[in-house]
Parts: structure tokens; C-alpha cells; sequence
């Protein structure tokens, strides 16, 4: 649950705990109409996560926001990131290093997607995952009640060597299901900054040679001197380091965003 004094960055969302799986967590939801499940990155749900939540809102949307870690509305900082990085690593429900497997949370995900279908309605779900979530709105497209999944930013497994750099998070048997769902006509919008060393471009050009036309890569120019000024260590590209600048390069990511989310689920 949120901390008193992080409560005004969370203005607008209802809470509820809800239990699948066997598995109790705190979900908060803003807006009306079809559901999509927003995944918060390290260090939690951050007042720049929420905010992110309400754009999708406002295009009306039901922006849902599990709280997976951290204290939700508390803004990061050096210290909280680690510590919540430090409890992510430790934790049964994600997995840090190993390769060709999902994380086991993305079960529980895939559940809340099918509750929020069933509350919201519409004809699927939208998902978005960020930093070490990032990957997870791809395994919970196994599901095909998710129709509309964005990885921003893909950080799991971590980037150490070659053959963990082009891994995408999946077992053999739910990238099979994936590319099944990509052959229907289901696709995948990727995003990263080009400096960014935690989603290595070859993560994305594996993502290209699995999925081809499925994949929508969105790679955003992060090197030095770079026209928009984002740092060379840019992350985030929907929250700590998007620039709402008229045509910068993470206004026009995060429109494609919601537009993608808009279409897919009937929106508008």
C-alpha cells in the first residue's frame, strides 16, 4: 500500500488488493475503458509510472498498476534504487540471470490480465513493461487476451555475454506461442535509447529475427551530442528520461504507444 506521504502522486487511483493464484497484491487503476496493465519499473511505482498511467487515461483507458516492489508513489533516488534492485534479485518471482525462462510473476500477470478483461471489457488487453518488467508484457502475450504488448526498455535477463545480450526472456515453448500469435497478426512494440547498455541492440535485432514485421523496434538516439540532449546513460524512455518536447523522439515514442494501445484495444 502507499505511504501517507507519497499519497498525492497517486491522486486519481482507486486501490484494491486482489488475489490470484493463490498470490495477494495491491492494484491500483485509473480511467474507464479497456484495461491496460502498466508494469512499473525499478525502484516502484514511481509519481512519473503514475503519471505515465494517466496519459493512458485520458485516451480512454483503464491504466492498471500492480504493485510488484517499492513503496508505490515514492520518487526514486540512488539509495531506493538499489534497494529495491537488491529485493528483485533475491526474489523467487523474477528471473535475474537465467536464460530461456520467464519470470515466474508473469503468471500472475497473465491472471490480472484476464480479471481486468473480464472488469473493463473490450476486445483484449493492453500490456506495457518497463526496465526489469520490460519483458514481461512478451511473455504475457502467450496469453491471447493480451493484444497490445510494449517492452520498454528490456532488461532481463541482465546483459552479461553474448548469449544473455540476445535473449528475450522466454522459454523455447512460449516463443513458439509468441511467433503463433505474431503469424495471426499480433505485434510487439519495442523501446530503448541507443546508449543503453542494461537492453543491448542485440536483444532487439533477436527480437526482429524471431518476430520480423511483428517487432516495432523504437530505438531512440542516445549517443553524445546527440540533437535532443538525452544523457548517453538514458533508461526510461516513457518516464525519467522522456522529454515531452514537441517532436522529440520520446514524445513521438510515447504517442506511438498509446496510439498502438488506442487501435488494438478499439479505442476512440
Amino acid at each position: 500500500m502507499a505511504d501517507e506521504g507519497y499519497d498525492s502522486a497517486l491522486a486519481g487511483y482507486t486501490s484494491e488488493q486482489v488475489t490470484l493464484l493463490g498470490e495477494t497484491k495491491t492494484v491500483y487503476r485509473t480511467g474507464s475503458g479497456p484495461a491496460v496493465i502498466v508494469i512499473h519499473e525499478v525502484p516502484g511505482i514511481t509519481p512519473l509510472v503514475a503519471e505515465f498511467g494517466r496519459k493512458v487515461a485520458e485516451r480512454g483507458m483503464t491504466a492498471v498498476l500492480p504493485d510488484l516492489f517499492g513503496t508505490p508513489g515514492r520518487p526514486p533516488s540512488g539509495a531506493y534504487i538499489a534497494t529495491s534492485m537488491a529485493r528483485a534479485c533475491v526474489s523467487r518471482e523474477f528471473t535475474i540471470l537465467a536464460t530461456k525462462k520467464s519470470s515466474p510473476v508473469t503468471a500472475w500477470l497473465r491472471a490480472l490480465a484476464n480479471h481486468e478483461h473480464e472488469r473493463c471489457g473490450g476486445p483484449g488487453v493492453g500490456a506495457v513493461g518497463m526496465c526489469l518488467t520490460g519483458g514481461f508484457a512478451l511473455a504475457m502475450m502467450v496469453d491471447p487476451v493480451v493484444v497490445a504488448p510494449v517492452l520498454s526498455q528490456p532488461s532481463l535477463p541482465f546483459a552479461i555475454g553474448a548469449k544473455a545480450s540476445r535473449d528475450v526472456g522466454l522459454s523455447d515453448a512460449e516463443l513458439s506461442a509468441v511467433k503463433q500469435r505474431v503469424d495471426k497478426g499480433a505485434c510487439v512494440i519495442g523501446l530503448r535509447f541507443t546508449g543503453d547498455r542494461a537492453v543491448p541492440a542485440a536483444r532487439f535485432a533477436r527480437l526482429r529475427e524471431e518476430l520480423g514485421d511483428g517487432f516495432i523496434g523504437v530505438e531512440i538516439d542516445s549517443s553524445e551530442g546527440n540533437p535532443w540532449g538525452y544523457k548517453t546513460a538514458a533508461h526510461s524512455v516513457l518516464t525519467e528520461d522522456y522529454s515531452d518536447a514537441d517532436g522529440s523522439p520520446t514524445r513521438a515514442a510515447l504517442d506511438q504507444v498509446l496510439d498502438f494501445f488506442s487501435d488494438r484495444l478499439g479505442v476512440g
